[in-house]
């Protein structure tokens, strides 16, 4: 054997991919020879672990940094580790490189499954059981860089210095090493340089659990597995039939749903402040989930999470990770669900996060017209590689698995249906049927669906998708793309366009609050107010009313119980439910104070109510996916703008008519077709003057009529209020 060659120069640019051929032992003519690359070192003693025997001075050799120790021994060396003094002071390190199998085995397998991209590779804590009376703990590292000349791992443990660790390239393009003593806790990025040489920007660790905030953007090692969950009762309730059972979406941006006054400025609350405070207030509204805007770690406060760079790290804007589990759990605990904001379709270009990752297109596309997102000035993934597909597909995992989290609502799903969303003729490139089907995201949407259901079937995953393509929420064995719900943003869009309206001239826009019916069961719809529709000039949606003061609260209590009458599950933004008067802004708090005031007491309490309503009485929301449970009693009155329905529990034993007045006019004793005799009760009334309406006049017990009407056997009578939403229950069993 030959003494093994260190390449020095290479050592000291940190442009070494092989450390593992030079550093650590390596056997020669003579037995072994320990090789110690230790910047700013001045004395090195090596000892060994188990017995804390002194193997040897190792002595500099060729480079201040480099110390050799030769061992004339046929038997390699035991475990080992450096008793250092140099400038840095005194201290131990373990010999990383004399752990290369342990190294490698992050990149074992980790394309078997997709869990194993979350489980194998970033910062993994462990244990080697190596036959030493205690294991040799510390943090592996793997990181896929393919196209990299070198990698070095740097952080706050080695002085951020990127020739101290190099890492060792695999055939596979993961780069790996182990290093003893680093805990939890400690910050650590990649120094990457690209296939020529080039030192590129510090990189934060793509598959990294923690992540710190400007200006650091690094990456700490975090402790998945010290967090203890309490709500092993909630995957009971979670497994239940959702589409049989009420779902009302409370959709939250936490950075601006409350915030605390400290000193002079405004602060978020923390994971544990919104536990404290937000999760009671979701519980006593009646909401049964929350949907959170992305907390996916993202750099820039503007972009509310929908330009996430660390897809495994919760934004700890808000705290630490175990902090956010706990929020989870406490919202388990009180039994609501916990949705989250997935963003799959793009990533923004900060130079910490994937764009070039190793100098090239590592997981976006190459081409512009497929890599790059006209509308968000961002990257969009290459969804047709193995390894950004795998990586996606163990983020959506990663989530249900380690967060307990209840579903995904994935985000901008058109925009990876379409290569030609957004863009020119000559903009985009034709598929290779030459169509402008994505089938690339279309595969992985599917696969992630499958995988997400298959480990999780107690999860859910809901698309907001906004065309017309087919089967979104139908399963991947009927030809669908899998998800388990869509925005029904048609209906949105429709119906927002109908009540903006001043109602006299609602009549001629009668169609577009029925349209809906037409396609309401060829997806698992819901209906969303979402954060979108209040924002960017648009208003709030008290303020998109018309009239005076008065009509315009009107209007969104007769608009927000029409929606809650209407078929599909129910998500409100927040700040809707107190009539929020300003549009809604991420650098400041919903405008709580306005609950001072009547008018905005009986909006909150009116969400209330329905909430409540929707919950108690299967009507509401035990066919909202199926026909049967729904019937008009009359869509033609477009002339008094009046709009009047039926729901049906799935046994056909109770019904609520449903019956929408969007003008200003009451009706006195209007009649309303149903189908049985006996009594009926009004469950609602938004008029009613505890929301603030103009209480007028009407009964709440009814007793059928024998005169037909609306094509039905017998009819109720009573005064129908101006600009209100009614629920008239019948019961069977009464």
């Amino acid at each position: 054997m030959s003494q093994a060659v260190v390449n020095i120069e290479q050592l000291v640019q940190a442009s070494c991919a092989t450390p593992f051929a030079c550093l650590g032992p390596q056997p020669v003519a003579s037995g072994y020879v320990i090789n110690a690359w230790l910047p700013g070192a001045e004395k090195v003693t090596v000892r060994a672990i188990e017995t804390d025997k002194k193997l040897g001075d190792a002595k500099p050799e060729g480079h201040s940094s480099l110390f050799r120790l030769t061992i004339s021994t046929e038997a390699p060396p035991p475990p080992y580790y450096y008793e250092v003094s140099g400038k840095e002071g005194d201290y131990h390190r373990v010999d990383p490189y004399q752990f290369q199998e342990q190294a490698y085995h992050a990149v074992h397998f980790v394309d078997h499954l997709p869990q194993n991209v979350y489980n194998q590779l970033g910062a993994q804590l462990v244990s080697l059981d190596i036959g030493l009376a205690e294991p040799v703990c510390g943090t592996r590292f793997a990181v896929y860089a393919p196209n990299a000349s070198a990698v070095s791992l740097i952080g706050e443990f080695n002085w951020w210095d990127g020739s101290a660790l190099p890492m060792q390239k695999t055939d596979l393009g993961y780069w790996v090493l182990f290093v003893p003593g680093i805990e939890a806790g400690n910050r650590y990025k990649y120094q990457i340089k690209d296939r020529y040489g080039n030192t590129l920007p510090h990189k934060a660790d793509p598959v990294g659990f923690y992540a710190d905030q400007y200006p650091s953007h690094a990456s700490l090692v975090y402790d998945h597995n010290q967090y203890q969950w309490q709500d092993d009762s909630w995957r009971k309730q979670a497994a239940k039939d959702k589409y049989t059972n009420p779902m009302s979406i409370y959709e939250v941006h936490l950075g601006s749903w409350k915030r605390k006054i400290q000193g002079n400025e405004a602060q978020y609350l923390s994971y544990r402040e919104l536990a404290e405070q937000l999760i009671p207030y979701v519980k006593q509204m009646g909401y049964t989930h929350m949907e959170l805007l992305p907390v996916s770690e993202y750099p820039f406060d503007g972009s509310w999470g929908y330009q996430p760079v660390g897809l495994f790290a919760p934004t700890s804007r808000f705290g630490n990770p175990d902090e956010f589990k706990y929020f989870v759990d406490q919202c388990h605990q009180q039994g609501i669900g916990v949705i989250i904001d997935w963003v799959p379709a793009h990533f923004p270009e900060d130079g910490h996060g994937l764009a070039r990752f190793d100098g090239t297109h590592v997981y976006e596309y190459e081409d512009p017209r497929k890599g790059w997102h006209p509308d968000w000035n961002s990257c969009i993934y290459d969804f047709g590689k193995d390894t950004v597909r795998q990586f996606l597909v163990a983020n959506a995992l990663y989530w249900v698995d380690k967060f307990h989290i209840d579903g995904l609502r994935v985000d901008a799903v058109a925009s990876m249906l379409y290569l030609d969303y957004s863009r020119e003729d000559g903009e985009w490139v034709p598929n290779v049927d030459g169509g402008n089907h994505n089938y690339e995201a279309i595969s992985l949407l599917k696969w992630m669906n499958e995988e997400v259901y298959k480990a999780f079937p107690h999860a859910m995953t809901i698309a907001e998708e906004s065309t017309s393509f087919a089967k979104v929420s139908r399963p991947v064995f009927e030809g669908g793309l899998g998800f388990g719900f869509k925005w029904n943003m048609g209906w949105m869009h429709d119906s927002l366009h109908y009540i903006t309206k001043d109602p006299s001239y609602r009549r001629y826009h009668h169609n577009e609050m029925t349209f809906s019916m037409v396609y309401a069961f060829d997806e698992n719809f819901v209906l969303p107010i979402s954060h979108d529709e209040v924002v960017h000039g648009k208003g709030s949606l008290l303020r998109k009313m018309p009239g005076d003061e008065w009509q315009q609260a009107a209007n969104q209590r007769c608009y927000a119980a029409f929606m809650y009458g209407h078929p599909g599950k129910k998500l409100n933004f927040m700040g809707n439910e107190i009539g929020q008067a300003a549009e809604w802004n991420h650098d400041s708090s919903i405008q709580w104070h306005l609950l001072e005031f009547d008018k905005h007491q009986g909006m909150q309490k009116l969400y209330r109510q329905l909430n409540h309503l929707y919950c108690q009485t299967p009507s509401l929301y035990e066919c909202d996916h199926q026909p049967h449970g729904f019937e008009w009693i009359d869509h033609h009155n477009a002339e008094q703008s009046i709009l009047s329905f039926m729901r049906k529990s799935a046994d056909g034993r109770q019904k609520v008519y449903i019956i929408s007045n969007f003008t200003p006019v009451p009706r006195e004793q209007f009649r309303l077709g149903v189908d049985e005799p006996g009594e009926y009760e009004v469950l609602l009334n938004s008029d009613d003057d505890q929301y603030w309406g103009s209480g007028y006049a009407t009964q709440t017990r009814l007793s059928a009529e024998s005169q037909s009407w609306h094509g039905r056997a017998h009819s109720i009578r009573f005064n129908l209020p101006p600009l209100a939403t009614l629920y008239i229950l019948f019961n069977a069993d009464d």
